[in-house]
């Protein structure tokens, strides 16, 4: 029984490990994908994939414009990072 909730507490810390941020703006005031995708490509992002995240952030995979493969996460509104991998 011991191990059973020893292992269900490590699958809870795994699963907030990899967990991004969570952005709780109402998606009324997010910035419209197309303008966003727009914005970072402006700024040199190669966007291989484009998603909302299960914290209701934007995420991109792709490659910044120093070709290094990049996993970000933005804030909707502003398209502040808020965290990258």
């Amino acid at each position: 029984m011991k191990s059973l909730f020893t292992a269900a507490a490590l699958c809870l810390a795994a699963t907030a490990t990899f967990a991004g941020p969570t952005c709780t703006a109402p998606e009324a005031q997010w910035m419209k994908e197309a303008d966003f995708k727009a914005k970072l490509q402006q700024q040199g992002y190669d966007i291989k994939t484009f998603k909302v995240s299960k914290g209701k952030c934007y995420e991109i995979y792709g490659f910044d414009k120093a070709g290094k493969k990049v996993e970000i996460y933005f804030d909707p509104i502003t398209a502040a990072i808020l965290e990258q991998k």
